[in-house]
């Protein structure tokens, strides 16, 4: 079963507090995502391998260490995930970046691919999924599943607030992949809004309330 870590950290757990508030306007709020994503990217990334490489310092010849193995890929849920995005870049400028599209069919409230544009070599790299809010679970679920579809093996989820009901879901979908979690909420409501929330990331990412 793949991890779920829960962010504890006390700038991760101050941010949060900052955006769930109403009167929070939308430059604080997409600048504020973004260092959250960076954060728990920081979080993400600490099992990455390592290789020792010698170089020369301006004193001596001595040996370091840099990342090893597999290349790195961001792969944001459009549309709320775009936010995350420049937040991950600051860390790892190197990881070249998809874009899946998905919505919610509203009659049978399935999930719809309508964009998917992923690397080329996505299947030899390692894989974060980014969505500000893991509600449903139902779009990160249906997004995981595509990347497998192409190939994709090593899969890891980010989000900034999650319900119980998407960490049960991603879960049961997808027991291979770790969940890295800003923040672990109530419950969902009657319109599956994550409460307490923050209300409809992307709406209040990109103004459009």
């Amino acid at each position: 079963m793949g991890k779920v870590v829960i962010m504890d950290h006390p700038l991760i757990r101050h941010k949060i507090g900052f955006i769930r508030r109403k009167d929070t306007g939308t430059k604080e709020f997409r600048e504020t995502i973004s260092e959250i994503a960076m954060l728990i990217c920081y979080e993400a990334t600490r099992d990455l391998k390592l290789q020792q490489v010698e170089i020369e310092t301006p004193i001596c010849h001595t040996t370091v260490e840099e990342l090893s193995g597999k290349k790195l890929a961001v792969i944001p849920i459009l549309r709320a995930g775009l936010g995350m995005v420049d937040g991950m870049l600051n860390l790892i400028p190197a990881a070249k970046v998809g874009h899946i599209g998905l919505y919610r069919d509203p009659e049978t409230s399935m999930p719809v691919e309508y964009y998917c544009k992923i690397p080329a070599d996505c299947a030899e790299r390692e894989i974060f999924v980014v969505d500000p809010m893991l509600a449903t679970g139902g779009s990160a679920a249906a997004a995981v599943t595509m990347l497998k579809e192409r190939g994709c093996k090593h899969i890891h989820f980010l989000c900034i607030i999650a319900a119980p009901k998407g960490i049960e879901v991603m879960q049961a979908a997808h027991p291979d992949v770790d969940l890295f979690v800003g923040a672990l909420d109530e419950k969902l409501n009657d319109h599956n809004y994550i409460v307490p929330g923050l209300g409809d990331a992307g709406d209040r990412i990109f103004g459009t309330k």
